[in-house]
């Protein structure tokens, strides 16, 4: 992989580690979430005059896409009602990287080396470590862990069909924004319907916020974006799930998470991996 787009990838990993411990921060999440979408929404809009749209042939796959994230939006959001940041993130982004690889391989033919699946193999396990800590994280928090194998699979979901539609896509940045921008519309009506006066409330109070964790939200997808339509879809995928690792220093020193012998072996074999799909 070109050196350039492995370190915008692991750019994207880390913006994305950021936006999601915003919205874990906020009691209120479904507005939290609300005002980020509308952030990433009016920042796309922004960009709208100069970027070509996406060639027609790229529409379907963008229009499934757009469920995808709508569904992955409402999955993070229950998950992180009832399940810690560390617990939460790990197995949703854990998880959907493995989904992808399937998806992108199987159905999708997207060719993979025995190495690269290996070093996709050990991203996976790192993450995995940092989100199931015992048979008792499954057995207590079973809603958490649900949400988040739900979210995984919108994850993966998105993350397929995006990888395929830029390609038709004909150009990589029309096709971001335009995703961005009718991405915003169904997850405002949701929130609104459900608590109007409160999300109305939390925009006007936090409409700062919104932007700033927006454009990260909107500049983390768009690098991955384009990554994906310069690379193979699972390497990418796997490569940005590197965001667990700041995810977990995040919440050790935010949240005041424990830190310990299992954080240490998730975060070699997570660099394992990457460095083993650096190299290959």
């Amino acid at each position: 992989m070109d050196t350039s787009v492995f370190l915008l990838v692991l750019v994207a990993a880390l913006l994305h580690a950021v936006w999601n411990a915003a919205v874990k921060l906020d009691d209120d999440r479904l507005g939290a979430m609300a005002v980020l979408v509308l952030g990433c929404g009016l920042l796309a809009a922004l960009a709208l005059p100069w970027v070509d749209h996406p060639a027609p042939a790229s529409w379907p796959f963008l229009a499934a896409s757009l469920a995808c994230h709508f569904g992955y939006k409402v999955g993070l959001v229950r998950a992180y009602s009832h399940g810690g940041f560390a617990q939460v993130y790990p197995i949703a982004r854990g998880v959907a990287p493995l989904l992808v690889t399937l998806w992108a391989v199987y159905l999708f033919g997207e060719p993979l080396t025995p190495v690269q699946v290996a070093a996709i193999g050990a991203v996976i396990i790192g993450v995995l470590i940092l989100a199931l800590r015992g048979p008792g994280v499954l057995i207590h928090h079973r809603r958490a862990v649900g949400y988040a194998l739900l979210t995984a699979l919108f994850i993966s979901g998105y993350t397929v069909l995006d990888g395929i539609g830029v390609r038709h896509a004909g150009n990589p940045h029309g096709y971001v924004v335009w995703l961005f921008i009718l991405d915003t519309i169904p997850f405002l009506l949701l929130a609104l319907g459900i608590h109007k006066t409160q999300t109305v409330a939390i925009m006007r109070s936090k409409w700062r916020l919104g932007l700033i964790a927006g454009g990260m939200s909107l500049a983390a997808y768009w690098l991955v974006v384009w990554a994906m339509s310069l690379g193979s879809i699972p390497v990418v995928s796997a490569l940005r799930e590197t965001s667990i690792v700041f995810a977990a220093l995040i919440g050790i020193f935010l949240f005041k998470e424990p830190m310990g012998a299992r954080h240490i072996a998730a975060a070699v074999s997570v660099a394992a991996g990457v460095i083993i799909l650096r190299a290959y």
